[in-house]
């Protein structure tokens, strides 16, 4: 069935413009609106476990020609009958063009804004695999969190057992870090999470518990963000808080000059096996490592506001 597709990457005629690298999530709501008019839209590749797999290893083929290079992110809490039809793709297309991202640490929100950060980046003259690689390093400079009405089936932050208990009781509110650094503490005067030292925005999803919000809003206040916005709660966060009864948040940083300079200022390596250029430790496209290259440490930012 698949001896009909090319494998080699797509080729651009001289003096044709250049076709942005596509960033696909997985659902809808993942698809956050454009930061800018820059912002490329993003891929939505819904319902890949429920069409049929022809349907959707056209869909994929289509992209790959039509772009080059696609770069789809999700999230841990992506359904597992999902994630083994993108593996079957790929390998029913023999594609390395095609590069799956689902960074462990972030929760949905988390990911929904990286991938509308790649999606920016994604307009700037930066290749293909340096996009591509340029989500583990902006990872380091998200800040994704929620205040839950429930930590007892929270198992990807470490919970003690004082704060398990403490969960039954009834009007009982938590505000738990998931990124960069896990923190956990319960809601009340005073109460406060350890936030970015650069300026950013902040993105607020809330579930099905409203009051949440106020605290949300005064942590924002508290980590001196340059602006509130409040998008739907993707549908994956519940499965990966354990509740719905929560508010999400998550601190980004959301104007493109910056997101550019930090990948810009990155040392790029030629991976040895698929001879895209890359930035850190692993080509995301073939998974090979560069030999002899030292992992990215995150660069700081200065302090200031995105313009």
């Amino acid at each position: 069935m698949h001896g009909s597709y090319s494998r080699g990457p797509a080729s651009v005629k001289s003096g044709e413009p250049r076709v942005p690298t596509a960033i696909a999530v997985t659902s809808a709501d993942m698809a956050l609106p454009a930061q800018d008019e820059r912002t490329m839209p993003a891929v939505v590749l819904s319902g890949l476990d429920q069409r049929p797999l022809e349907h959707a290893l056209t869909e994929l083929h289509t992209l790959t020609e039509q772009h080059g290079y696609l770069v789809v992110v999700c999230s841990q809490a992506t359904a597992d009958p999902v994630v083994r039809r993108l593996h079957t793709l790929r390998s029913l297309l023999e594609s390395d063009r095609i590069a799956f991202f689902r960074p462990p640490e972030l929760p949905p929100l988390g990911v929904a804004v990286l991938a509308r950060q790649l999606r920016q980046l994604a307009s700037c003259d930066l290749s293909p695999g340096v996009i591509a690689s340029a989500g583990r390093l902006l990872t380091h400079y998200i800040h994704a969190g929620a205040v839950l009405g429930s930590v007892a089936r929270l198992d990807r932050v470490p919970v003690g057992l004082k704060a398990h208990a403490k969960s039954w009781m009834p009007g009982s509110q938590f505000a738990v870090l998931a990124h960069p650094e896990p923190q956990l503490v319960r809601t009340g005067p005073g109460a406060t999470l350890k936030g970015p030292e650069f300026n950013t925005w902040m993105l607020v999803a809330r579930g099905q518990q409203q009051t949440q919000g106020d605290w949300v809003s005064g942590l924002a206040g508290r980590w001196s963000v340059h602006g509130l916005r409040e998008v739907p709660l993707p549908a994956e966060s519940p499965v990966w808080w354990g509740t719905g009864r929560m508010t999400e948040f998550c601190s980004h940083l959301a104007d493109l000059s910056v997101l550019y300079q930090l990948v810009a200022s990155v040392r790029q390596t030629t991976c040895h096996w698929c001879g895209l250029d890359v930035i850190g430790d692993r080509c995301v496209f073939c998974s090979a490592t560069p030999p002899g290259h030292e992992p990215v440490a995150p660069r700081a930012l200065e302090q200031r506001t995105p313009a």
